[in-house]
């Protein structure tokens, strides 16, 4: 399994338009994208996470450069961003 963990610096008062974004697509994501396992959304004081489960390293590349990542998820969440997203791929073993 690897994960894709995406952390976002969200205030407090705009989570929830955020947390609206990851529940309009989770679905997509999960039936659309090549080796899509998992989407879960982590929420803590400091900021929020979505941790994404693939097959692959590779799938979890594509997605980042797919068109559901890049034209509507990105471009939702924009306005609710405060800074530019850390992005990193996890592999387990």
């Amino acid at each position: 399994m690897v994960y894709l963990e995406i952390t976002l610096n969200i205030e407090e008062q705009k989570r929830g338009g955020a947390a609206e974004v990851y529940k309009k697509y989770k679905a997509p994501f999960l039936n659309q994208i090549s080796g899509a396992r998992s989407k879960e959304l982590l929420i803590r004081n400091e900021d929020v996470q979505v941790l994404h489960g693939f097959e692959s390293s590779e799938q979890a590349g594509d997605y980042l450069k797919s068109s559901l990542f890049t034209n509507d998820v990105v471009t939702e969440l924009s306005p609710y961003l405060d800074g530019t997203p850390d992005i990193r791929i996890y592999e387990s073993l």
